[in-house]
Order: structure tokens, then C-alpha cells, then sequence
């Protein structure tokens, strides 16, 4: 077999999952699991979120749902999008609840399947999906028409993590819009809204990054213990010693300043380990942190070691820790000029997940 895997902590899921359950409590704790659970393996997690205390998951997708399903979840499972309607017999059969905003796929559920629950969601200012505040009444009373349960109402935040005065503003907006409405699970918060706004908690809040032990800010360092959840592990397939001067890898984009031992790892841009990692990214050898030697392949990287004594079978560590080194999600993020979330949810489906304590 293919010597490169992801590490999954599930002690850590746990851990993690119970730190916002302390956090926020009484509110619940919906553990987010979509996009394979960030990358880490959707039905996996929700088992050990559950576990540790969480009430219910969140998906994006309804399929996300029903293979949750397959896998043997039986708790509550919410859509955090309203689906297609052709989604309603997956809904029915499954048992998902669906989130809502708009009319027509309120009747289209109530006339296939009535007294399902739903959450209606609230638009307050990230205008993405949601009804308007406006029109919200209209939205409630179609619920109550069509004969669906309205169990929550909910919205979503933008720039919790950035930006405390608009994080503010929607809480405000929010309020306004559901002070005539009394439903079992009033919820707004994700991770860092949990964090850093406790009037946002409410009944419930959507854990997402922070289950994986990831924090969406650094003033959310303070506020709660995360451990990280994932490790990515290769081994050295090829060791070969080159002079001065010689170039490896696509492109020839680097030369080699003196003579140096240069390990071929068994992953690449194909596994998530992309090409724009190729200058400033590095890899953990015998708890050293060692430059690439070259472009990232699809398949393979190469990594200039020097003269460290590395052989065919030693472990590599491509996200992580490995001794007293570490390689962060943070750090692949800044060097790629993106954000920790799009890090772990980009490491590939060929990379089988290895779950542990």
C-alpha cells in the first residue's frame, strides 16, 4: 500500500468537541461535518462529537446526510442550505431536517411531507442565502400552512472572526427579526462566534473549524483549549545523493547551492500537497524541518535534506507534529494566501484517513 495517510485524533475530536460543550453550555452543541468532515472523515467525527456531547450535526448537503445515515448517526441531522426539491423523498426517508427561506419549497414539504421539522434561516447581512428579516412572517406563516414544525430559526455569521461591530450588528438585526417568534432552538453562533460573543450562543451553536482544532482567529487562542485533529504522514520512497548545482524536479526552478541528499516523498498536489508549496513549503524528517528540494509533482515531492542521515521507510511529516517541530495548517494557509478551513478540506480522497487515539 501507498505509504501516505492522514492521522485522525479522535481523542482530540473529542477533547475539542467537549471544550465548546463547557464553553457554551447550557446551549447545545451542533458538531458540523460537512465536506467529509472538513477532511477528516464525516461519519467518523460525528460518532466521536457525539460522543463528547454534541446534540445533533450539520451538513451541507442532504446526501452528506444520508450517507451520515448509512454510517449508522441517528441523531438529528440538519441541512444547513435548503435543498433541492427533488431532495424531499431523502428528507422523508432519511429523517434530515431541512433548512428553509423560501415559499415554494415550504409547500412543495408540506404537501409531500407534513409535520417535518425545519429551521428557517435568517438573512442579517452575509448575503449568501436566507430570507430577507423582511419577509420573515411570510416565511413563518407558510411554515404553519403547510403543516411543517418549526423547530428553529437561525442565521449565519459573516466576519465573526474579524469584525466585532458587523458580528454586532447582525446579532441586533437578528433579534429584531424573531422577537415575535418562540421556537425550541434559536441559534446564530459558529466557531468563533461561540468564542468570542457569548450573547450569541443562545440555544444551540454550530461548532465547525473549532471541532478540528483549528482557530478561526487568534483572539480565539485565549478562549478555548483545541487540539489539532489531523496529521499528514508520508515515509522516503527514494534517496539519492546530487551535486551542487543540479536542479530536480518539473521545471528545473531551483539549483541546489552545494552537494545535498535528496529524498522522493510518495505525495503530491494530486493528496492536497499543492504546487504553490513548492518555495516556502517544508517537511518534518527525525523531527527536523527540511526545505522542498524542487516543484511539487502530482504524484511525488522532493526534499533537500543535506547531509542528514535519511533512509528508504522514514516518516515524513507533511502537516503536524513530529517531535518538538510542527507544521500548521496556519503556516500552509499564510504561504498559500488562504485560510486553515480550504488547508485540511483540500487533502485529497486518495490519502486513506487512519483513525486513532
Amino acid at each position: 500500500m501507498r505509504p501516505t495517510y492522514a492521522e485522525i485524533d479522535m481523542g482530540a475530536i473529542r477533547h475539542n468537541t467537549a471544550a465548546f460543550v463547557d464553553l457554551v453550555g447550557p446551549a447545545k452543541v451542533c458538531a458540523i461535518v460537512k465536506a467529509d468532515g472538513y477532511g477528516h472523515g464525516d461519519a467518523p467525527v460525528a460518532a466521536a462529537a457525539l460522543d463528547a456531547g454534541a446534540s445533533r450535526v450539520g451538513v451541507a448537503l442532504a446526501e452528506e446526510g444520508v450517507r451520515l445515515r448509512e454510517a449508522g448517526i441517528e441523531a438529528p441531522i440538519l441541512l444547513l442550505s435548503e435543498p433541492d426539491a427533488n431532495s424531499i423523498p431523502d428528507l422523508i426517508e432519511w429523517g434530515l431536517t431541512p433548512t428553509v427561506y423560501s415559499v415554494e419549497f415550504i409547500e412543495k414539504l408540506g404537501s409531500e411531507a407534513p409535520r417535518t421539522p425545519v429551521h428557517a434561516k435568517v438573512d442579517t447581512g452575509m448575503h449568501r442565502v436566507g430570507a430577507s428579516p423582511r419577509v420573515l412572517h411570510d416565511l413563518v406563516t407558510g411554515v404553519a400552512d403547510a403543516g411543517l414544525e418549526l423547530e428553529g430559526i437561525w442565521t449565519h455569521f459573516g466576519v465573526a472572526d474579524a469584525d466585532p461591530e458587523f458580528t454586532r450588528h447582525q446579532i441586533e438585526v437578528f433579534d429584531a427579526a424573531i422577537t415575535r417568534y418562540e421556537v425550541p432552538l434559536v441559534h446564530m453562533a459558529n466557531t468563533a462566534g461561540a468564542a468570542l460573543f457569548p450573547e450569541s450562543r443562545r440555544d444551540m451553536c454550530r461548532i465547525g473549524l473549532g471541532l478540528y482544532g483549528l482557530y478561526p482567529s487568534l483572539e480565539t487562542h485565549d478562549v478555548v483549549d483545541l487540539r489539532p485533529a489531523m496529521r499528514l504522514v508520508s515515509h522516503v520512497c527514494h534517496v539519492q545523493r546530487l551535486e551542487a548545482g543540479a536542479r530536480p524536479s518539473y521545471g528545473r526552478s531551483r539549483q541546489l547551492r552545494e552537494d545535498a541528499t535528496v529524498v522522493t516523498v510518495p505525495i503530491g498536489y494530486a493528496d492536497g500537497f499543492v504546487r504553490g508549496l513548492s518555495e516556502y513549503g517544508c517537511a518534518l524528517i527525525g523531527g527536523h524541518r527540511y526545505p522542498l528540494a524542487g516543484t511539487v509533482t502530482m504524484d511525488q515531492v522532493v526534499v533537500d535534506v543535506g547531509d542528514a542521515d535519511v533512509g528508504v521507510g522514514d516518516e515524513v511529516v507533511m502537516l503536524g507534529r513530529q517531535g518538538d517541530q510542527e507544521v500548521t495548517a496556519y503556516e500552509w494557509a499564510e504561504i498559500l494566501e488562504t485560510i486553515s478551513y480550504e488547508v485540511v478540506c483540500g487533502i485529497g480522497p486518495r490519502v486513506p484517513r487512519r483513525y486513532m487515539e
